[in-house]
């Protein structure tokens, strides 16, 4: 008998049956023994990008129709808290190939590349390769990780073979990742006109204004979501028709929320609470989750839990570098109490945000509360209803939710996001949740410790300190004297405290011998505004700094004490004579508003071709003429 590996086990045993003269006397005569099929289960992990459980109709999603997933939710198992670590692309995929929070590994800020030693951390598919599994990938990689071409770890990642478990041996078990690209944020870009959904119909967020331009933007994003459906039916249609829907385990869920603006890249429920079904053939009955499929599981689950969850299944080795917990399988692990989700740039948009919780509560803490969370980004603008919610805010029309997106934020933030969904009450200083958030703040900075958190010091500045001292920054912060972690936690707690009280520690700060503790030390002053007018000398001292970093926030800061003309003629300098973290200069010089414009115009009157998105949109808003 020749042996056809698009064929499932079961098929293959009915054939062979057959082809002997032999009949299929009972039920366990048609697939592979029990102790086989027990721990070499097929895995189809079916991802899409870009949507949160706002946009799934079993979610209680009303903007679109999810037929398929909906399908998929009653024959399996709907997961109702699951969360992205990252709410965006590349750092969830980063934390999903190698098991660890891309905060441990330095590889969070979007298309840095960094390394990573390779020799220390695996790949989970590695892992599946060598327990006997055949993996494929159609085709989504992203992975943020130099040192390694992406593909590498995969047996197949061709964009023409999307159903990859059809290249594997006769009777091998399979492993296959496939990602459908139609609800990515790209899908909801330019025109919206025409749409299938009624944009009239749409249910908008609360923290969204209600203009023609958002509403079609919904819609738009809508029919983006139903082609999404229908690729998940056109893939489990073809492994029913491969005859391997008895033999695998199915999975599904998106990389994170998304993507009507204030979603996706920022860690509030629409951006990180993301759809997780999982389908067990009946032949896998003991892994069920519940009683019986159809069934929800409210336990928590982060994404950085899935890799390891996958060995699991397989029987694959897990390495201790999985940072995860084991969520499903015979090896379950006791839930977690809290999820972490991290923010750092994105694009050419800096910030730095930490994000807690459990099943109801999130604390927030915003590492930079001085630039507004809804800064322009250039991909993120060309959705209608982004444009359309900045003029409106900029016409005054915005109330306290609707414009909050685009001020600068306060240190830190609480949400009860059962009654809170949107995240636009921020009860941060209600008395009855005080004793919560202080527990929460503490689990916080244990798991920052714990994972020896990279984002304490400014991108430029940890891959530069790395770089000197030839080391990946996964190793670099694991060397307490390149890192003192906790002194930079306390560090920032208190430049986050906009206490008076502490000037003196930060003008202390500015001259201690760490650069990343004077860092924080003129964010502290900066912070404190017009009370921070007596460091001002210390300030000035600062232009000196032979970190950039730190000249520029102390720029920055001089400025909004008055003193324009010597904290502009530093910034002047920087961009005259040139920096090596000339995007965090132009952030600043965006974030300064008003007190910027006569650097900007000067600098693309001399310099046009340097219109960078970020300069270019200072230059439309302020009305400067950039000469062509």
């Amino acid at each position: 008998m020749v042996e056809n590996p698009h064929l499932s086990r079961r098929q293959l045993l009915k054939i062979g049956a057959m082809a002997a003269g032999g009949s299929l006397l009972g039920p366990g005569l048609n697939r592979a023994p029990a102790a086989d099929r027990k721990n070499r289960p097929n895995i189809l992990w079916l991802t899409s990008e870009d949507n949160s459980v706002f946009w799934v109709s079993c979610y209680g999603g009303t903007n679109c129709k999810t037929p398929q997933l909906d399908g998929l939710a009653r024959e399996g198992f709907r997961y109702t808290h699951c969360f992205s670590n990252a709410a965006v692309c590349a750092p969830t995929r980063s934390t999903w190939i190698t098991g660890m929070y891309a905060i441990s590994n330095g590889t969070q800020p979007m298309r840095s590349r960094n390394e990573i030693p390779h020799d220390v951390i695996k790949y989970y598919p590695d892992l599946l390769r060598k327990a006997g599994y055949h993996t494929s990938n159609w085709t989504k990689t992203d992975y943020n990780i130099g040192g390694r071409p992406d593909r590498a770890c995969w047996d197949v990642l061709d964009p023409k073979k999307r159903f990859g478990w059809r290249e594997r041996k006769p009777g091998q078990p399979f492993f296959a990742v496939v990602n459908t690209t139609s609800s990515h944020e790209s899908r909801a870009h330019g025109a919206a006109e025409n749409t299938r959904n009624d944009p009239n119909q749409m249910t908008l967020a609360s923290y969204h204004p209600d203009l023609p331009a958002i509403r079609k933007s919904y819609a738009k994003y809508a029919d983006a979501v139903e082609n999404m459906d229908k690729d998940i039916g056109e893939i489990l249609e073809a492994l029913k028709r491969d005859g391997l829907d008895e033999d695998t385990i199915v999975i599904y869920c998106s990389d994170h929320g998304g993507v009507m603006p204030r979603s996706k890249r920022f860690l509030y429920s629409s951006g990180t609470h993301c759809p997780l079904i999982v389908r067990i053939p009946e032949t896998y009955r003991h892994l069920w989750p519940a009683a019986k499929p159809g069934m929800t599981v409210d336990r928590l689950v982060s994404f950085v839990d899935m890799p390891k969850t996958w060995l699991n299944l397989a029987g694959a080795e897990i390495p201790d570098t999985f940072q995860g917990t084991i969520f499903l399988g015979e090896g379950l692990e006791p839930e977690p109490q809290y999820h972490l989700s991290f923010r750092e740039r994105a694009d050419e948009r800096c910030d730095c945000v930490r994000m807690i919780r459990d099943k109801q509560y999130a604390y927030y803490r915003n590492y930079m509360p001085y630039a507004p969370a809804g800064q322009y980004l250039a991909y993120l603008w060309l959705i209608q209803a982004a444009p359309a919610w900045e003029q409106y805010h900029r016409e005054g029309k915005t109330n306290e939710i609707t414009g909050r997106f685009f001020r600068p934020r306060v240190s830190e933030e609480f949400y009860d996001t059962v009654a809170d969904f949107d995240n636009v009450h921020n009860l941060i200083d209600a008395p009855e949740h005080q004793e919560r958030i202080a527990r929460m703040r503490q689990a916080l900075r244990n798991k920052q410790l714990e994972l020896h958190d990279s984002g304490l010091l400014p991108e430029t500045m940890r891959a530069r300190r790395a770089r000197e001292h030839n080391l990946t920054i996964y190793e670099m912060v694991r060397a307490p004297k390149l890192y003192p972690l906790a002194s930079y936690l306390d560090a920032a707690d208190r430049a986050l405290e906009r206490k008076p009280d502490n000037l003196s520690a930060f003008v202390n700060g500015l001259s201690n011998s760490d650069s990343g503790l004077r860092y924080w030390a003129v964010v502290g002053l900066h912070l404190l505004e017009n009370k921070a007018g007596p460091a001002a000398a210390a300030l000035e001292n600062a232009l000196q700094d032979e970190s950039d970093e730190v000249k520029i926030m102390a720029a920055w800061t001089l400025v909004k004490l008055g003193k324009k003309e010597t904290g502009l003629a530093c910034l002047r300098r920087l961009l005259q004579e040139g920096t090596t973290i000339e995007r965090e200069l132009f952030n600043v010089l965006d974030w300064m508003e008003e007190d910027a414009v006569p650097l900007v115009r000067e600098y693309l009157t001399a310099h046009p071709k340097k219109a960078t998105d970020i300069l270019a949109k200072i230059a439309q808003d302020h009305g400067i003429d950039v000469p062509k």
